[in-house]
């Protein structure tokens, strides 16, 4: 597990991904210290480079490994070592001064190099350690009850600074399916934190709520709870956009809390449910004196829905322009139920030419024939 996060990798080596090549440290040692020798030359005054390549070291050990910061550091030394001896300043004491403050100034480059990594290797190690509770907390797909079967997966950005508050779940009741796909706002450990209060009351409510709309009342007072509670220690309080669906053998029915609808692909059609305007978040409820609203719609037998977070609609080409997941769907409408997220997912990736910034969630709800249909 420690390696698949990441953990127990050289965090030297760690650091120079996505930082600096040895290429292109060899390129600044070799024309930078070329371009001063020549402009020493051609002034002539050959140890003029010594005050501009000593802070050398210190560029390269804001990105670079602390290998490369030592080897650019000792790169310096000798340079600006052999530029005194060939060309002295007047007097012996300003010729050590010279190369005392270069060894001072490199080694505190190189202890600069290793404070950066270590906290960079940290912040991952954290980063990691989140997403994999995430992950932990959430169901594996496929999840099976007496009307769907459900695929899908969940993505989180490991790279990003914090990893956000995706949650879903489709569970069986006695009022038939239910299932939540919800987003937290914000993003890192307090955002997941909110996000499994949600998840676990959804988790008890679910199966006594006799109503849709007992369900999401449910959902409110459990993010009302969490944000009294967090308030306590100082912590921002958080409202959370959910999708709430109750699937029976006869009907389908949503309540929109501010959260992306659905989107419907049949045999003949594809396209986003119609669900009326959204009701406002969880934990802002209060704020509208209109209760939410329960919309019927059509969910045939064998059609699919396709339930995601705001990581997949808002995801960008490098040119800015938002991901056109409705455009989509119709090439996709053919495909089996298992493939659809993992085909979407793909498709993101070469959209946003592998640079995603926000954690993504979909799930692919296929209604299973009814017994009288077969």
């Amino acid at each position: 597990m420690g390696q698949e996060m990441g953990i127990s990798e050289d965090p030297d080596a760690a650091a120079g991904r996505g930082g600096l090549t040895w290429r292109v440290v060899a390129g600044w040692l070799v024309g930078i210290t070329a371009a001063l020798a020549v402009t020493g030359l051609a002034l002539g005054r050959e140890t003029g480079l010594a005050p501009f390549l000593i802070f050398l070291p210190t560029l390269i050990a804001g990105r670079g490994t602390v290998r490369q910061t030592a080897v650019a550091s000792v790169w310096t030394i000798l340079v600006i070592a052999g530029s005194l001896i060939r060309s002295p300043l007047p007097s012996a004491a300003a010729n050590a001064s010279v190369i005392a403050f270069a060894v001072a100034l490199d080694g505190l480059s190189v202890i600069q190099a290793v404070r950066r990594i270590r906290q960079e290797k940290e912040i991952s190690r954290l980063r990691s350690a989140a997403a994999a509770l995430q992950r932990q907390i959430l169901r594996p797909f496929p999840l099976v009850t007496g009307e769907l079967l459900v695929h899908g997966l969940y993505e989180p950005v490991e790279e990003d600074s914090m990893v956000g508050g995706d949650v879903y779940e489709a569970m069986p009741t006695p009022y038939g399916s239910r299932v939540l796909i919800a987003d937290v706002q914000g993003k890192g450990l307090p955002a997941i934190s909110a996000a499994f209060a949600v998840l676990s009351s959804f988790r008890e409510a679910a199966l006594v709520a006799p109503t849709l709309t007992a369900l999401v009342n449910a959902l409110e007072n459990s993010v009302l709870r969490h944000n009294s509670f967090v308030a306590q220690t100082g912590e921002e309080q958080r409202f959370v956009t959910a999708l709430v669906l109750g699937i029976t053998q006869t009907t389908a029915q949503a309540i929109n809390c501010g959260h992306i609808p659905p989107y419907l692909l049949t045999a003949r059609q594809t396209g986003q449910v119609p669900l009326g305007e959204a009701s406002l978040p969880l934990g802002l409820a209060s704020l509208s004196p209109e209760p939410q609203t329960v919309t019927t719609f059509d969910f045939p037998t064998d059609s699919t829905l396709l339930l995601c977070t705001d990581g997949v609609t808002e995801t960008r080409d490098p040119a800015g322009t938002f991901y056109p997941l409705e455009a989509r769907l119709p090439t996709w409408k053919d495909l089996p139920p298992n493939e659809m997220a993992p085909t979407v997912n793909h498709d993101l990736e070469q959209y946003s030419q592998g640079k995603l910034t926000d954690d993504r969630a979909l799930l692919i709800l296929h209604r299973k024939p009814t017994p009288n249909d077969e």
